[in-house]
């Protein structure tokens, strides 16, 4: 599982069948601390209730396929979850 935020929609002018119906969200990725890292990437929102700002937890590669319905739709990362809250322990491992 990976650590994100949603920063922003992504809205497709041409849809695979598959993912008709389903969001793509713009996620920032977070390291454990849920300080950002990285680059944004483009994931399909299978919770379909993601909304900015929220804090979300998703796969990548072959994963990301298998969470939606029909798998092995064409994505490389998909939302799995909404994130309640964070808590990191002092002096954790990083």
């Amino acid at each position: 599982m990976l650590l994100g935020r949603v920063i922003g929609t992504v809205v497709a002018c041409v849809v695979y069948d598959g993912l008709a119906g389903v969001p793509m969200l713009m996620v920032q990725p977070l390291d454990k601390r849920g300080a950002p890292k990285g680059t944004p990437v483009v994931a399909a929102d299978a919770t379909r209730m993601a909304g900015l700002d929220e804090m979300v937890y998703y796969e990548g590669g072959r994963e990301a396929a298998l969470a939606l319905d029909p798998w092995f739709v064409p994505v490389d990362h998909t939302i799995v979850g909404i994130v309640d809250s964070l808590h990191v322990m002092p002096g954790g491992a990083t």
